[in-house]
């Protein structure tokens, strides 16, 4: 499950014996020798800080004892990408990747994971910033798939994507004015990028892209849910790779 760490003492030993931190709350104003050691920690691994007010440390507390810290730590270790490809090797098969720009829904992530690991792709790929992590709600909506795939979590998206095009993967992203997805060859290595749930995939993440493929329509809505549209997506690409003996 989730873990929430409170005290300095304990933020500063959890983050320097590796554990994954989320996000980071702290005291806004204070600027005291250990708030500011914390402070540099967090900013050495990338580690999401939110200054807030007393009141609301108050309100998050579990233990009444935050001394101006708290830490919500990962409820699973993040894998890293060369895990992902590892795992894709070992198996023999072209790489298959879920790319998640900026998945705020914890739900909507675990049902992907979920998705992820039923659909045979290696490992989700999740964003630092501005979206959810592995916490107990992922864990739980995930049912038992987070401990079998892996999920690795990066800095800067784009830079990923760039990463792993010199791996020889290319990249579709999900998008209403994009191709029919019956349309697209999905096959051999591929990453399949789904988009926030409000706002789709980011302008400078789909530039990145080498294709956008639609999902096709027929209701009295224009979108799906976020974990539905991977889902049929990566069934998609399921089909056309059993259908070119992948």
């Amino acid at each position: 499950m989730s873990e929430q760490i409170e005290g300095r003492n304990p933020v500063l030993e959890a983050m320097r014996a590796g554990k994954s931190i989320d996000k980071l709350f702290l005291l806004d104003g204070c600027m005291d020798g250990p708030i500011r050691t914390i402070a540099r920690e967090a900013k050495k691994h990338d580690t999401l800080v939110t200054y807030v007010t007393r009141e609301r440390l108050d309100q998050m507390s579990e233990t009444g004892a935050h001394q101006g810290v708290i830490a919500q730590a990962a409820a699973y270790e993040y894998a890293e990408v060369e895990d992902i490809l590892a795992k894709a090797r070992a198996k023999g098969e072209p790489p298959f990747l879920i790319l998640l720009d900026d998945i705020e829904d914890p739900h909507n992530l675990g049902a992907i994971i979920r998705t992820a690991n039923l659909c045979g792709a290696h490992g989700v790929i999740i964003p630092k910033r501005r979206a959810v992590g592995l916490t107990a709600t992922v864990a739980k909506t995930s049912a038992g798939a987070i401990n079998y795939t892996p999920v690795a979590r990066v800095t800067n998206l784009g830079k990923t994507i760039d990463d792993l095009k010199n791996e020889g993967i290319w990249f579709v992203s999900a998008d209403m004015d994009g191709e029919l997805m019956y349309h697209v060859n999905l096959t051999g290595p591929i990453g399949l990028v789904i988009g926030n749930e409000g706002s789709g995939v980011s302008r400078l993440v789909r530039e990145k892209c080498d294709l956008t493929a639609s999902i096709p329509m027929r209701g009295d809505i224009d979108s799906l849910n976020a974990s539905v549209a991977a889902g049929v997506l990566a069934y998609e690409i399921v089909r056309q790779r059993m259908a070119a003996g992948q």
